[in-house]
């Protein structure tokens, strides 16, 4: 059977897919973005809306089929999922988030035909930024994974980070793609499109040099405890009491650190239920030794329904951070009752739990207030930056050991380091089994823990303050822009076709 031109261009989609994911973490080949992404525009050529939709769809299903196959491994390895309701629900999953790259294709294509012979170097850029941005905060509370601008924080357009944000960097990304198709495809103005991709990349390099942020005061000395709890061990009554002495054990031996933090659900019980006997003594003892506690555990509400996943501060500040972004299919049930029928039928029991107020006050440890995030909340810049004015660190808790040894805890590393870049604030990010690590405020990390080891790792990190233009501006401004310039060009091209 011979190949039509279509089916090639149809291949070339696909493979567009992959070579895109291989630019995240753990693979970290982050110009390979670059190039997925203008062989993928390149496939929406000459294409019809429908054809174009087909070969984003295509796009999508080999970039999150490669890029989220941990969603098989959280399924059946740990919720005893059998191997085919396991495969069939990974499929499921895929197939609806590749919806979104071929949403992107379609309206580029639509729009572009409004007057085809006007270049679509601008629409399409903005097209798949907006398509992003639904995919990543607007549906099913956000799922941001393989968003173009966590692949760029070695490259120079990291230099925008701190400045634009995720959706304004990932816009400069795609657009920087459609150059560089452009000026392999056209001759006309050749001359302008390279310098407009040299001013971007070089003004990125540029604001790499610049620092948002500055110190204001002597480093804090840190120590965050990895703990390396088997998750199909952790939750069992008779290891409670093993499970607790083991981290207070660890506890005491690094008492001469100022700010000590446990991962997410460390503690596998409810607040009322070891608050007298275990959480007080433990918050007596990091008072006299001079030290705070950031420890992680779920606590009930005021009504039988509420049950909160919450972080809480033990030493001179005893408060509480009730997690607010919650995970969808993790810890509540978007589209019941039809999800919890299948779920149940399943065998498979998630959490269910009530989100925190929006409105919480900061928590404080090492003598500075820092912004909170358990788990899933470190992949919204959104909320990292709300009251940063008043906060000189990030603190994120985080319990990975869902997914093994897949490729998810490195990518959600590499979107939790973004959080430090645009925030201009020192990272504290403590896991469960990996990846725990002390990122700086430019986004490196500066020590980080192996995985799957029982260990604490130890560090210093300076507190900072200062606004960076991101924090002041944040998404929805990006957004807006974006869509209104959109609307503009479409505007303009629907004058030029009359």
């Amino acid at each position: 059977m011979r190949l039509t031109p279509k089916i090639y261009w149809d291949l070339l989609a696909a493979l567009a897919g992959l070579l895109y994911t291989l630019a995240f973490a753990p693979f970290d080949v982050p110009y390979l973005a670059l190039i997925a992404l203008a062989l993928l525009f390149a496939t929406w050529q000459h294409a019809t809306p429908l054809q174009a939709l087909y070969r984003g769809y295509l796009f999508g299903l080999t970039a999150f089929g490669l890029g989220v196959s941990w969603v098989y491994v959280s399924i059946h390895d740990f919720g005893a999922v059998d191997m085919l309701s396991s495969g069939l629900l990974t499929v499921f999953f895929v197939a609806f988030w590749a919806m979104f790259p071929a949403l992107a294709a379609y309206l580029s294509v639509k729009i572009s035909l409004i007057k085809p012979r006007l270049s679509a170097i601008i629409i399409l850029p903005i097209v798949w930024v907006l398509i992003e941005y639904l995919r990543g905060y607007l549906i099913l509370n956000g799922f941001p994974w393989l968003q173009v601008a966590y692949s760029q924080l070695e490259t120079p357009l990291a230099g925008y980070i701190p400045v634009l944000g995720v959706y304004g960097t990932g816009f400069l990304a795609a657009l920087s793609a459609i150059l560089l198709l452009s000026l392999i495809q056209v001759k006309k103005h050749r001359g302008l499109m390279i310098a407009l991709l040299l001013s971007v990349w070089l003004t990125g390099g540029w604001l790499k040099t610049i620092n948002w942020t500055a110190a204001i005061g002597e480093p804090i000395r840190v120590s965050l405890i990895q703990g390396n709890v088997s998750q199909d061990q952790k939750w069992r009554p008779e290891n409670l009491l093993i499970t607790l002495n083991y981290y207070k054990s660890m506890t005491e031996a690094h008492w001469d650190s100022k700010v000590i933090v446990w991962p997410e659900t460390a503690i596998p019980a409810y607040l009322a239920e070891v608050q007298d006997w275990y959480l007080l003594p433990l918050s007596q003892a990091a008072k006299e030794q001079d030290s705070d506690l950031i420890v992680s555990l779920p606590l009930r509400g005021e009504a039988a329904h509420e049950r909160y996943n919450a972080v809480m501060t033990l030493g001179k500040d005893l408060a509480t951070y009730k997690k607010i972004h919650l995970l969808p299919f993790g810890e509540y049930l978007p589209w019941q009752p039809v999800s919890g029928f299948i779920l149940d039928s399943l065998g498979l029991s998630l959490g269910n739990f009530t989100p925190g107020a929006i409105d919480q006050a900061l928590l404080k440890a090492g003598g500075y207030a820092f912004i909170t995030s358990i788990c899933y909340e470190d992949v919204f810049g959104s909320a990292t930056v709300k009251n940063l004015i008043d906060a000189a660190y990030l603190v994120n808790v985080t319990n990975d050991g869902w997914f093994g040894h897949s490729i998810e805890p490195q990518q959600h590393l590499q979107m939790a380091r973004m959080r430090a870049l645009e925030t201009g604030r020192y990272l504290l990010r403590t896991t469960n089994t990996g990846v725990t690590a002390i990122v700086s405020p430019d986004g490196q990390v500066i020590k980080q823990a192996p995985p799957f080891v029982a260990t604490v790792l130890t560090g210093e990190i300076i507190p900072m303050a200062g606004i960076t233009p991101y924090a002041r501006i944040g998404d929805p401004m990006i957004i807006v822009l974006l869509a209104l310039w959109l609307c503009v060009l479409i505007y303009h091209r629907f004058t030029l076709k009359k």
